[in-house]
């Protein structure tokens, strides 16, 4: 096995792939970085028995092969190399020579037949989207993802695919978050699936700000993402999602507007207080255009307040104010709408340019105590 590639796109194939490369694992293979060369590029896999990156490079002098290289050895020489074109030869002993300009390393690697196979989706025609749509709708919901592991199916974000649109909803037991993107072209099949947060913060990570288009093939039990010159595949999550159609609340009697920066700028002011050790519910007062903030711990008292349009009838409500910054900052656009009912419902954050966004973020009230 030989190759010669730029030490630029060697780092990045390297970079991307290692993020799913096992830190310990009984199965040592899985420790390092699998090395495909052949047909003119290279094809670098880490895989941690549940998500799995390969990420391929073009390069030049390619005689086909394959070797498991250890990975942070390896990359940490490609790093330190000089800028230019980096060679690599594996004989048939798995000795690994590398040269870049004046600088030679001799390392050792393993057989790629100790390298276990990689999921089988299946085959099919992807689902597309432009990265940036599937971007928006993992960041958009990925913070709602609850870390219980009681409900396993809600550490991760439910996907449903309409032939119109794409929709994304996280849950956690306390918050609600749910995206939506429409489909110009149409897509021709319905379905849903929930992918665990692990595997889409990698997704996350490769997708781009751009038009640029990616796929993902859902499988019976696993995933398959195209982005570019990676792929990611990793299993899906079982068990009954909550139905969120069925707990976000409609046709509230209160619905008030406010700028989604100053809102956010005043919870924050407030929270300063308010930390791991000494928690709080940020009290929320809605009166007529105007909604005042107030906190009080041991460390002290804070207080702020945000104009908004509308009357807010003195309704009194208390929040973790943790939660309504997080959603305040996954929304699109200027301006939100809130709807409340009453002290103790679920407050909904909702869009008010409803032809240009499609969201809805569900906070659950915390219950204060007397003032």
């Amino acid at each position: 096995m030989q190759f010669t590639c730029e030490k630029s796109n060697l780092s990045l194939g390297l970079n991307v792939a290692s993020r799913t490369v096992a830190q310990k694992s009984a199965l040592t293979a899985l420790e390092g970085i699998l090395c495909r060369a052949e047909m003119g590029a290279l094809r670098f896999t880490g895989f941690n028995m549940e998500t799995a990156i390969t990420y391929t490079v073009e390069a030049e002098n390619v005689e086909d092969g394959s070797c498991i290289l250890p990975a942070r050895l390896f990359s940490d020489i490609v790093r330190r190399l000089p800028e230019g074109p980096v060679t690599v030869v594996v004989d048939d002993n798995y000795k690994v020579s590398i040269r870049a300009g004046y600088a030679a390393f001799q390392i050792s690697a393993e057989s790629a037949e100790d390298y276990p196979e990689l999921p089988d989706v299946g085959e099919g025609r992807g689902i597309r989207l432009p990265q940036n749509a599937l971007k928006e709708l993992i960041s958009g919901t990925i913070f709602a993802v609850s870390d219980n592991q009681s409900r396993p199916v809600h550490t991760g974000v439910k996907f449903e695919v309409e032939p119109d649109s794409v929709s994304a909803i996280a849950v956690d037991g306390f918050r609600l978050a749910r995206r939506r993107y429409s489909v110009k072209n149409g897509l021709d099949r319905k379905t849903s699936f929930v992918v665990p947060a692990q595997g889409l913060r990698e997704v996350e990570k490769i997708l781009q700000d751009s038009e640029e288009e990616m796929s993902f093939l859902p499988g019976q039990k696993h995933i398959l993402f195209e982005i570019g010159g990676a792929t990611l595949v990793c299993r899906l999550l079982e068990g009954e999602f909550l139905d969120w159609r069925k707990v976000v609340p409609v046709g509230s009697p209160i619905r008030l507007t406010a700028n989604i920066a100053d809102l956010t700028a005043s919870i924050e002011r407030v929270g300063l207080i308010v930390s791991e050790k000494y928690k709080s519910p940020v009290r929320c007062l809605f009166t007529d255009q105007e909604v005042r903030f107030k906190a009080n711990t041991a460390i002290g008292a804070a207080e702020d307040k945000c104009a908004i349009a509308g009357d807010g009838k003195e309704l009194e409500i208390g929040f973790n104010g943790s939660y309504l910054t997080d959603a305040l900052r996954a929304t699109p656009g200027e301006e939100v709408t809130l709807e409340l009912s009453n002290g103790i419902s679920p407050m909904v954050l909702s869009p008010v340019e409803k032809d240009k966004y499609d969201y809805s973020y569900m906070i659950l009230p915390v219950r204060l105590r007397n003032a």
